[in-house]
């Protein structure tokens, strides 16, 4: 017997140990339900990494990021602004790598850099939530423009995100940059303030708040006003023309410890499986020949988003923010 133990326990010591995984740290502006499906996936596909995520708004990431830029703390970025993305690449704070398959990518999903500093995933829009319910009772009309949302009858109706906290933020004031022109568009925001009730911190919270009645109308971002309405939430989707919109991407932060995993998790991040699963959340997406399979998605969403610069945008970022901040900050929601 006590043989058979001890050949037992040197069979046990025989076995090989199990690989140690390589903990990835991935910051991210993704919503917070889609953390687990893109972790588990990210998983399934590179079973030798550990996804160790940190997420905010996509001001909050971009902030610590830019902070961190001489002893960089993320080794992955996923989910995050190209307009975020292209001003870390001018700082040269991410890694040149072209993931395999990347060539395959639309022209405008995929850095024009070789190697590349970064690969587009999907396309997220503006979109305004405006709460059927919530009109009947006001006796409110839907705005079919932008220009709409200047109706006095809207006044403390109106919430949008703030761009400084928020890609979804940024996106809006950009493209009404990009579709008015620098003079108008500011003109245009001033007047707009008059009726905004608030600006929240989140890209996703104008459309939730206004989805529960307690605003008229939220500006936000085209796939919560999907989920919401699709969960049965009183509201249409507007989505005047032309509408701003971002790429969320993929980069490896420059000076990561872990360049060969990050590289492997580059090379999965363009894959067809991949961007099978950012079409269960997003409708426009960057590799050709994947379809989406998101339920309710506005028609034609695609032939109405305005012709923007990316770089010069992300070049101008801060100034915009800062003239913003300057004009509209004093109705900003308290941060928590």
């Amino acid at each position: 017997m006590r043989r058979a133990l001890l050949i037992a326990a040197a069979c046990l010591f025989a076995l090989p140990a199990a690989a140690e995984k390589t903990k990835l740290t991935v910051y991210t502006a993704l919503e917070n339900e889609q953390l687990p499906v893109f972790k588990k996936a990210a998983e399934a596909a590179i079973p030798d990494i550990e996804i160790s995520w940190v997420r905010d708004s996509t001001g909050v990431v971009t902030a610590r990021l830019l902070a961190e830029k001489e002893n960089p703390r993320a080794d992955v970025i996923w989910g995050l602004s190209v307009y975020s993305l292209l001003q870390m690449d001018n700082q040269g704070m991410l890694d040149g790598y072209t993931p395999v398959g990347a060539e395959k990518l639309k022209p405008n999903f995929r850095s024009p850099k070789s190697p590349m500093t970064w690969t587009g995933m999907d396309i997220f829009a503006a979109a305004i939530c405006f709460n059927t319910v919530v009109a009947k009772e006001k006796g409110l009309t839907a705005p079919t423009t932008w220009q709409d949302l200047l109706n006095p009858a809207y006044k403390n109706m109106i919430v949008m995100p703030n761009p400084n906290s928020s890609g979804t933020g940024f996106l809006i004031v950009a493209g009404w940059l990009a579709a008015m022109g620098q003079q108008q568009a500011w003109d245009y925001m001033g007047k707009l303030n008059d009726n905004m009730a608030t600006y929240l911190h989140s890209g996703s919270a104008p459309c939730s708040n206004a989805a529960k009645g307690e605003y008229a109308m939220g500006l936000s971002f085209d796939m919560r006003s999907v989920t919401l309405k699709n969960q049965g939430a009183p509201i249409d989707i507007i989505v005047p023309t032309p509408v701003g919109y971002d790429l969320e991407g993929t980069a490896i932060v420059k000076g990561t410890k872990n360049l060969d995993a990050a590289k492997k998790f580059a090379d999965f991040a363009v894959t067809p499986a991949a961007y099978e699963m950012y079409g269960k959340y997003y409708a426009l997406l960057g590799l050709p020949g994947v379809k989406a399979s998101v339920d309710n998605y506005p028609a034609d969403f695609e032939k109405n988003l305005v012709q923007a610069d990316f770089s010069k945008i992300a070049a101008d970022r801060d100034a915009i923010l800062k003239e913003w901040a300057s004009k509209f900050d004093a109705k900003s929601a308290p941060k928590k």
